[in-house]
């Protein structure tokens, strides 16, 4: 199999044209090319008289190639299989997010028919509960942004980007979400996404599999405990609906996600080793999307339909040490309220796949580690998450409002009176006033250099009427679940994994670290 590299072509350029560059290269017929596919497909916008698309095709071809920087020769990804052996127990999958769900398809597959256990609700019930939580404020704590089918990511932009290594197990991971609906541009795409409207479906259609491969699924089943003997896993103990029940198992995979706290501190009494980890905490900066596609493709280009929203990915390292970034920007989307606990605000971004919407957002993210924390709990980050979520709820109002400031006011620290040019979309609404209030010192002047050097980046970042919401707290895991080269922790049976166990951040990657973590049971 051959790669063909950096074939550019213009905006309105066909699939016929990428196959007749491609035949170009290689100096034969476009008939000649045999299992013809495209690799990768990116925007090259350096130029902003010239944007144009860059592609990276695969193919045979039945005649001698010489190879060289735009010619590769290259392996065909190896297909998983899983063999494990039945010890005759069920293992018992934690958690419905991307982790929890590679999990439990993988372990299906080896035909160990494992049970799901998810806090939350089915994904259909838990966009209802999510639908009313935004329009009224009243959040159900067990089912909500944060848990239910899907994890977290369910109520995002659903990027598929991940910068780990490209391997049989994200190869996995795409094919699987490609076959459970997703669109199959995230298989070429350089920076796929599904949309938040399109993974629902997709989330719904794993489950189905799994379910026809032999496994459960027990929604509203919240981990309560674990029954350990000798360092072992023996039982796990489960509450439904204000009853409680156990499970006998051996094989326990724990993808629950980096907001499961009632869960954290359970495993943290139950002997299970964990060390705190740093993330990062800020808010999340609105702009318009027209201002982004500009700044990104400039006048000649910014309304080209072939382009769709433009994105950003930015980051600096300032003067006190610290570093300013911007994560999990959404396109055309909308800011949401990701709260999971009462008198919390917590924010997160949002788009469909169409990426249609007036604003784009960003979370815009300090990283803090122990020092911040005040302790050297392992759990130290996670209560200082929720000091921050508590301040945000008071300065909000009490209601779930968020509190909001121009980035010009932050900028000159000073409050925000009304909103500009730029319409706030968080829901159920925000309340100007100064983020100062909310956030510690060191955070907000880390914001506001930050936003300072961005701009130097990307034209009009620091534009006066550009809103920042609070607080953006859960970008990835406060803790660490300990696990050792056998993927188990200090208690034998039990396998964390995924973005709450530590080990991962985003959908490929968390789904990614679980097909591996399953794979190391596997009789190679």
């Amino acid at each position: 199999m051959l790669r063909i590299n950096n074939i550019k072509l213009s905006l309105s350029s066909s699939s016929d044209d990428v196959k007749k560059a491609a035949a170009d290269k290689l100096q034969c017929k476009p008939d000649e090319l045999i299992n013809f596919k495209v690799a990768k497909k990116s925007v090259d916008a350096r130029n902003k008289h010239h944007v144009h698309f860059v592609y990276s095709v695969d193919c045979d071809v039945a005649k001698n190639i010489i190879l060289n920087q735009d010619i590769e020769q290259i392996e065909t990804t190896k297909i998983l299989n899983y063999k494990i052996r039945d010890n005759g127990l069920r293992p018992i999958v934690v958690g419905s997010g991307p982790a929890g769900m590679f999990a439990a398809l993988a372990l299906a597959e080896a035909g160990l028919r494992p049970i799901v256990l998810e806090r939350g609700d089915d994904v259909d019930k838990r966009q209802q509960k999510v639908n009313r939580f935004w329009l009224s404020g009243i959040l159900d704590t067990e089912s909500n942004v944060q848990f239910g089918e899907g994890g977290a990511g369910t109520f995002s932009d659903g990027k598929l980007m991940t910068g780990i290594k490209k391997d049989m197990f994200t190869h996995k991971v795409m094919q699987e979400l490609y076959l459970a609906g997703a669109p199959a541009e995230i298989l070429y795409l350089a920076k796929p996404h599904i949309g938040t409207d399109k993974l629902r479906h997709v989330v719904r259609n794993i489950r189905q599999k799994i379910i026809d491969l032999g496994g459960e699924y027990r929604f509203n089943s919240k981990l309560i405990g674990l029954k350990i003997r000798d360092e072992k896993l023996q039982a796990v103990q489960v509450e439904h609906q204000g009853n409680s029940y156990e499970i006998a198992t051996n094989r326990l995979f724990l993808a629950i996600g980096h907001s499961a706290r009632d869960t954290f501190e359970m495993l943290h009494k139950s002997g299970i080793y964990m060390t705190a980890k740093p993330f990062a905490v800020g808010a999340r900066i609105e702009h318009r999307q027209e201002m982004i596609n500009l700044a990104q493709y400039g006048r000649e280009f910014y309304n080209n339909p072939h382009l769709g929203a433009a994105d950003y990915k930015l980051a600096v390292h300032l003067p006190n040490g610290r570093s300013a970034y911007t994560f999990c920007m959404c396109p055309g989307g909308s800011v949401v309220a990701a709260a999971s606990e009462e008198g919390r605000v917590v924010t997160n971004g949002m788009s469909e796949f169409a990426r249609d919407k007036v604003n784009a957002n960003s979370a815009l993210l300090i990283g803090i580690d122990e020092r911040d924390f005040g302790s050297d709990s392992p759990l130290a980050g996670m209560y200082w998450q929720r000091q921050l979520e508590e301040r945000a709820f008071m300065v909000g109002g009490g209601n779930y409002r968020a509190p909001a400031q121009l980035v010009g006011d932050f900028l000159k620290s000073q409050p925000s009176r009304k909103e500009g040019a730029v319409k706030a979309s968080y829901s159920p609404g925000v309340t100007w006033g100064n983020l100062e209030l909310v956030l510690p010192t060191v955070i907000i002047e880390t914001m506001q250099m930050g936003i300072v050097e961005m701009a130097k980046k990307l034209r009009g970042f620091d534009c006066y009427d550009a809103v920042l919401t609070g607080v953006e707290t859960r970008s990835s895991s406060p803790v660490r679940i300990v696990r050792d080269e056998t993927m188990q922790c200090n208690i034998r049976g039990i396998f964390p994994c995924g973005e709450g166990a530590g080990y991962a951040g985003g959908i490929t990657s968390s789904a990614a670290d679980a097909l591996k973590v399953v794979y190391s049971l596997c009789d190679h």
